[in-house]
């Protein structure tokens, strides 16, 4: 047959040069014959020209020329074509014929046609077997799972035995949908009608039920397999390696090649993946020279998965030395390392590798741009990202849900909310993750109050929150201390059924911690069935905040007895807990224990921790001292623990030492100026202090605006110094003013004038005093909530000495708890004492 397609090959060559085709006179069958030797060799546009070619020779098809051209163009580039010969059949009367309809089917089912596929078989008169597995095979391979067992259905009822090729597309629809119900009860059909022993049957057995989930009764199919080839092993190892029976899957693929059977590329592809799922670096290279020996290093499919199994292990390096290789190289190559420079934080060599790509004229897709755009987050650069974002635009890719999330993210990250929320605004159709990345982007940068609002609106629109999102969520209602709407939440999380989820679950630990609630946090933490090292961080972390050393400590003994490892987050909770409640000794125990004992190198946060505990017992000569020695370069935030000690212990040349150090590494921080000029004012050195402030307003540098917020009827209520927009102002003040006369007259109560750091007379001082937003948030709360009820208020900056007393006088006088979050611990005031021993 190939000798005599060759031999027509040529005839037709020869006839097409020379323009006449009369000339040799071929016919209908010569003319079929070397159409379908084109099609079977993959040549369709070729044997779609012969067909137009037969039709201008005047040499009418019949059926089986029709079936050897339709099957030409069975591919979405050829369906204009394909459609083109559909009227052709029509006109010429071949419609009726169930051969050349069940390939009609075929053909517009492979060109993802599916409505013009069904109308084609709905108006087949006769149908036979091969028109059902035609349709129902073209619903699976499109992802139409319902629909391909539906019409199994339908088959049924209509009496039509189903064979081999039915039974393979619909497990495969099974495994689509997950229905393992369904797909057990086709398992009983198989097995009544004798097709168990069936090879191709077995071997979509295995892989429905991996797909499914169901990998006891899927490795109980491949034992009682007759016969097993390769494609059996490969579903196999698959579905342990897809589920994260990594360990499973890796010997299977032992017993494999014991068996004598040689690895493929979807072999080594699955394997790859368990190896990378379980971090097995060791094994992974011992498969890699496997790969290399079997010839298969070059293979693109195999060389991207050896990539991202060596960028998920962090071996950067291995990574870089296979993509290196490729002389060729797809753009899944490309995205597959540069994702791996993106995960793992070196962002720079991920852009330079993107701009690499570009100049080797490979287009970026959606996957690269959501990689890149990661990149840039990580960093951040928002100045990388509008251009990418510019290039966007420009592909015409803005509209997609999965890059709008990238954008969302990174423009989040860098700090530019507005812009993430304009691409937000925009995405024409928002998915889980769209809602997720803004809720995520509004917390992380502490604007608690929009992204409850945005939580509403995204149930409002029938979208379903999932874990992620309550994982931001309740992280917004811990940064306002919103613990009604936290509580709310929570019940959501109880009737979702995620309460038992640790990360969930740890989530609810840190949110009520925040929120000064560390007894409902303690409930949480017991419920949960598995703790892991966030969960307990989450609690070491809280008691911290509430100046709780001891208890700290006394958490930390309860989490290695329960087998749990500390990891570097848990000694920075460590550290700070015996940084406010002046436990120095213990805090210098547990820093030489955390690479001693741990091997935990201390990083920036751990020094900085240990800088803050001896800043705040006074010993500020150690301080600098130990700031001076460390081994890394200190940071900012450094160096404003020494600054901020300064003030309290009234060392002025220490603080110029350290307000010159913190402007070289951050020549705009807004904190270190205000903080630098009220250190001069204390001092009475008003020249100083008004040279620091204009210094400041020449370089356009503004300090951020202390607020405070309260939560009443489930919405927050914002306040600023000398408040003037609220609703209820009036009584705010009136109250107020009534309260310092109160205290005044009961506990001697004078403002503490050294507080306001303005060269102003006393009076004025007092004024500014009385309007702080403490005050008037703790009036607020006077007014509105229920008596008993703890009042909860949370401050951006550090509370004021006066303020701090005034909310210990408050408690007495009202017999109320109040609790306040400044922006270093909480305070619980109780009859008249705050649970700091103003200490803070």
């Amino acid at each position: 047959m190939l000798l005599l397609s060759t031999q027509i090959f040529s005839l037709l060559q020869r006839c097409m040069k020379t323009k006449d085709l009369s000339a040799s006179r071929p016919d209908l069958h010569m003319w079929t014959a070397i159409i379908s030797a084109h099609v079977k060799h993959q040549q369709c546009e070729q044997a779609i020209k012969l067909y137009h070619a037969m039709l201008q020779s005047n040499v009418k098809p019949n059926d089986y020329a029709y079936v050897a051209v339709l099957k030409a163009c069975a591919s979405p580039e050829a369906l204009p074509q394909g459609r083109i010969i559909h009227a052709d059949v029509v006109k010429a009367g071949y419609d009726s014929s169930v051969h050349v309809s069940n390939t009609l089917i075929d053909m517009y089912a492979k060109c993802g046609s599916l409505d013009e596929a069904r109308r084609v078989f709905d108006q087949l008169r006769a149908k036979d077997i091969i028109s059902w597995n035609a349709m129902i095979s073209g619903y699976t391979q499109n992802g139409f799972g319902e629909e391909a067992l539906h019409l199994l259905d339908q088959m049924r009822q209509e009496g039509i035995q189903a064979d081999a090729f039915t039974y393979v597309s619909a497990l495969k629809a099974c495994g689509i949908l997950g229905a393992i119900a369904k797909g057990k009860l086709i398992h009983v059909h198989i097995v009544e009608c004798g097709l168990e022993s069936n090879i191709f049957i077995g071997n979509t057995l295995i892989d429905m039920y991996a797909k499914c989930g169901s990998l006891e009764t899927a490795h109980q199919v491949f034992e009682t397999m007759p016969h097993k080839d390769l494609v059996s092993w490969n579903a196999m190892i698959a579905g342990y390696a897809q589920h994260g029976f990594s360990e499973k899957a890796l010997q299977l693929f032992e017993y494999l090649q014991k068996e004598g059977i040689r690895p493929n590329r979807v072999t080594f592809v699955s394997i790859l993946k368990a190896c990378c799922s379980i971090s097995a670096i060791d094994q992974a290279k011992q498969i890699h020279a496997q790969i290399i020996d079997a010839g298969l290093e070059s293979d693109l499919f195999v060389g991207s998965t050896l990539v991202d199994m060596y960028s998920n292990c962090g071996s950067l390096v291995d990574a870089r030395h296979v993509f290196n290789k490729f002389p060729a190289r797809d753009v899944v190559l490309w995205n597959v390392m540069i994702a791996g420079y993106a995960k793992h934080g070196d962002s720079k060599e991920a852009l330079n590798l993107f701009r690499e790509m570009k100049s080797d004229h490979i287009q970026p897709d959606s996957v690269t741009y959501v990689c890149i755009l990661q990149a840039c987050a990580s960093i951040p650069d928002i100045d990388e990202g509008k251009l990418i974002h510019t290039q966007v635009i420009e592909r015409g890719l803005e509209g997609s849900v999965f890059v709008g999330n990238g954008l969302v993210d990174m423009y989040a990250k860098c700090g530019s909310i507005d812009e993430a929320r304009k691409v937000f605004d925009r995405l024409p159709a928002k998915d889980v993750v769209s809602w997720n990345a803004m809720i995520a982007g509004y917390a992380q940068q502490g604007l608690g109050e929009q992204a409850l609002h945005l939580f509403e609106l995204m149930q409002q629109e029938d979208m379903k929150p999932n874990d992620a999102t309550y994982l931001s969520i309740l992280k917004a209602c811990g940064s306002i201390a919103a613990i009604d709407q936290g509580k709310r939440i929570h019940a959501q999380i109880i009737k979702c059924g995620l309460e038992t989820n640790v990360f969930v679950g740890s989530a609810l630990v840190d949110m009520y911690s925040k929120c000064g609630d560390l007894n409902e946090a303690n409930k949480v933490l017991i419920k949960l069935p598995v703790r892991n090292v966030v969960s307990w961080n989450a609690m070491i972390s809280g008691h911290a905040q509430h100046g709780l050393g001891k208890e700290a400590l006394q958490l930390y003994k309860e989490m290695q007895r329960e087998g749990i490892k500390p990891d570097s987050a848990t000694f920075v909770s460590l550290l700070s807990a015996c940084s406010h409640a002046n436990l120095t000794h213990e805090g210098f125990d547990l820093f030489h224990s955390m690479l001693d004992d741990h091997g935990i190198r201390p990083e920036l946060q751990h020094y900085g921790c240990m800088v803050d505990l001896l800043s705040r017992r006074g010993s500020l000569s150690e301080a600098e001292k130990f700031v001076i020695k460390m081994p890394i370069v200190p940071s900012a935030d450094i160096w404003m623990s020494v600054l901020a000690a300064c003030k309290t212990h009234g060392n002025v040349e220490l603080a110029r030492r350290s307000f010159d150090s913190i402007l070289k590494l951050e020549p705009s921080n807004d904190a270190a100026y205000v903080l630098m000029a009220n250190i001069y004012a204390v001092a009475g050195r008003w020249v100083d202090s008004l040279e620091i402030r204009k210094t400041m307003k020449t370089a356009g540098i503004r300090k951020i605006p202390g607020c405070t917020w309260i939560e009443f009827n489930n919405q927050m209520h914002r306040f600023v110094v000398e408040d003037k927009d609220h609703p209820q102002k009036k009584r705010i003040y009136a109250t107020l003013h009534t309260l310092i006369g109160r205290i005044k007259d009961q506990f001697g109560y004078e403002p503490d004038l050294s507080c306001v750091l303005y060269d102003v007379p006393d009076h004025k001082k007092a004024h500014l005093l009385s309007a702080h937003s403490e005050k008037l948030a703790l009036t607020f709360g006077l007014i509105n909530l229920p008596p008993g009820v703890p009042i909860r208020i949370v401050k951006n900056l550090r509370t004021c000495a006066d303020c701090h007393t005034f909310a210990k006088m408050i408690s007495k006088l009202s017999g109320r708890e109040i609790i306040e979050r400044d922006a270093n611990r909480f305070h619980h005031f109780r009859d008249g004492v705050c649970s700091c021993g103003d200490y803070w």
